[in-house]
């Protein structure tokens, strides 16, 4: 059993004056018995990480996985955008056969007491674990394990509210609690990498939605209020968009599937999925174009 780690830099390898390579990193953690080969990556911070780096990540875990190659793969990331990447990873893996596990740090290693080393020991335990095998990309932090589906940073580390945690690393082994949330719709496509994502507000104009379409964007998506509602004065510019084949697709600020009076504007779904989320699943969803239609289908399967 071989397990594969990816090394990104950011939190959980910093220390006073360095970055900690992947190796030294394990070299602190208190791995399984698997072999474990490490890759460096190098990365933004994870507040600017890229499009381009989150579909990298996302194509190495995916390789390493469909090749049975490896076991299972752990990445360490920066907590800022790392729900993002792992669902991402999640989308684009399909039904993987070995564990995939996300991991960071909320302190970095010249830190009194860095959280670096024992997060790396139970993202490494879990991959091995053959009970996270088709479970899709999970984070563990603080020896908890979330379905990066339903994972959100909070202050104190990642959390799944409302839906139940997926499970715990316990004495060496990944103890899950929860049924894992099914697997989304698999494409073998590339996805789209243009698509914008906008908090809405009242008496936002609505020439922002054009605007970011002016400038290329394939998709937009909104983030509304309450059950998803926006401004009525962005009715107009949803429906002209798309008129256009240029896919809306409306979030919320709490995890429901309603979008208001939005949908009869011609606006999708985010099937529950924070806005940021929302993003990656667009970018999936237009993976061999399609447009409206695409997104529609994809988001209704999700």
């Amino acid at each position: 059993m071989t397990l594969l780690l990816i090394a990104t830099g950011d939190l959980i390898a910093h220390r006073a004056a360095s970055v900690a390579t992947g190796r030294e990193l394990l070299a602190l953690a208190d791995p399984p018995p698997e072999r474990v080969v490490v890759e460096d990556v190098l990365a933004e911070p994870s507040w600017d990480t890229s499009v381009s780096t989150q579909l990298a990540l996302a194509r190495r875990v995916r390789n390493a996985i469909a090749e049975d190659e490896f076991t299972g793969v752990v990445v360490t990331h920066g907590v800022d955008t790392l729900e993002e990447t792992a669902f991402l990873t999640d989308l684009m893996t399909g039904p993987a056969r070995g564990g995939i596990v996300f991991t960071g740090a909320l302190r970095p290693l010249h830190d009194a007491n860095p959280d670096g080393p024992t997060n790396l020991t139970a993202a490494l335990t879990a991959a091995a674990d053959p009970s996270l095998r088709g479970a899709g990309a999970v984070i563990c932090l603080g020896d908890e394990l979330h379905a990066s589906r339903w994972a959100t940073l909070t202050s104190g580390g990642f959390a799944s509210t409302p839906s139940p945690r997926l499970g715990r690393v316990i004495e060496g082994k990944a103890r899950l609690t929860s049924t894992p949330p099914p697997r989304p719709p698999h494409t073998d496509g590339e996805p789209e990498t243009d698509i914008a994502l906008l908090k809405t507000y009242p008496d936002m104009p609505p020439s922002l939605l054009t605007t970011v379409t002016d400038l290329g964007a394939q998709g937009v998506v909104l983030e509304g209020t309450g059950e998803g509602n926006v401004p009525v004065e962005l009715f107009s510019a949803i429906m002209g968009l798309t008129s256009m084949n240029i896919p809306v697709v409306v979030a919320s600020r709490t995890p429901t599937t309603e979008i208001g009076l939005s949908e009869r504007m011609g606006a999708i779904s985010a099937a529950g999925l924070s806005a940021p989320k929302a993003r990656m699943a667009l970018m999936v969803a237009l993976s061999k174009g399609g447009g409206v239609e695409a997104a529609i289908r994809y988001f209704n399967n999700l």
